[in-house]
């Protein structure tokens, strides 16, 4: 396994903010490594480690020069294939966007990958050009909230692959501060009797997150590719959690019945197209009755 061949200590990953600060909580190297251990152990059924590092890599790739393509074309099928790369995001999204269209869709993508704006503001500066329900019942207020949710996840997956180095996976899976949920919370021992984690949606939040598992990572010798192995750690810790709350009743989107790597590479979107070819994009509206578990 060469990525554990020990190198001198690097520079830390280029901050997406200003100043990193520290967390308000403690996180627990035991459970780090309690996570890492299972992460390296179940991906052996699937090439290893590395063999997600290079999916990812690929992921990033394929999201980087689709991104380009959907800017010069100003169509929605480039912007379906990126959508189709983030798994929180496909089921509930692409109706949005094809009402939207696509000039209005490239018109928030652009300054969010680009622009100056704080990285808060670019991501909320996206959702908020998501088109709204018509009407203000219950219903309606629901379901908006679930696409904004959705485009928050669509709009993070977007930054942070554009440059994994300078921007950390800011999913809600990840951490969601209204739900109190994610997988930064299964870094922090006893959080089952916590009744609120101080965490924040703030980037500077998940970058502080981010230094701490760098940190973690170093100590086991690994010093490369650390922007993809943070994801990995982060899906290791929340898939973990899912199957310990909900053991054979996942979500048939989640993937009932397959393996712990399986459902890891689901959630970061590396998983392969139901047939070579067919997005996996829902393009119909969601039924909202079915059980959704986590995301």
């Amino acid at each position: 396994m060469l990525w554990f061949k020990k190198q001198p200590p690097a520079q830390a990953l280029p901050a997406a903010v200003d100043a990193v600060v520290p967390l308000p909580i403690a996180l627990d190297s035991q459970i780090f490594k309690h996570h890492f251990d299972s992460l390296v152990a179940q991906s052996e059924a699937g090439g290893g480690v590395a063999a997600l590092i290079e999916r990812l890599q690929a992921k990033q790739h394929a999201m980087a020069s689709t991104f380009e393509r959907a800017l010069a074309a100003a169509g929605l099928s480039d912007i379906e294939s990126l959508l189709d790369q983030v798994f929180t995001a496909r089921r509930r999204l692409y109706p949005a966007l094809e009402a939207a269209g696509a000039a209005t869709v490239l018109a928030a993508l652009a300054p969010l990958v680009r622009g100056a704006l704080p990285v808060a503001e670019r991501l909320q500066a996206f959702v908020d050009a998501m088109p709204g329900t018509a009407g203000m019942d219950r219903a309606s207020i629901k379901a908006a909230n679930k696409l904004r949710r959705a485009a928050w996840d669509f709009a993070a997956e977007l930054l942070h692959f554009s440059d994994p180095d300078k921007f950390p996976l800011m999913t809600r899976w990840v951490w969601d501060q209204s739900t109190q949920s994610g997988a930064l919370r299964e870094f922090i021992r006893g959080n089952d009797t916590l009744k609120e984690i101080p965490l924040t949606n703030a980037p500077e939040m998940f970058e502080g997150a981010r230094a701490w598992l760098v940190d973690q990572l170093r100590t086991e010798g690994i010093y490369r590719d650390l922007p993809l192995w943070i994801d990995l750690m982060l899906g290791q810790a929340y898939t973990n959690y899912l199957r310990s709350i909900a053991e054979g009743s996942l979500g048939a989107d989640f993937g009932r019945g397959t393996t712990p790597h399986e459902q890891l590479a689901k959630l970061l979107g590396v998983d392969g197209a139901r047939r070579a070819g067919l997005s996996r994009v829902k393009k119909s509206r969601v039924d909202e009755s079915a059980p959704r578990i986590g995301v």
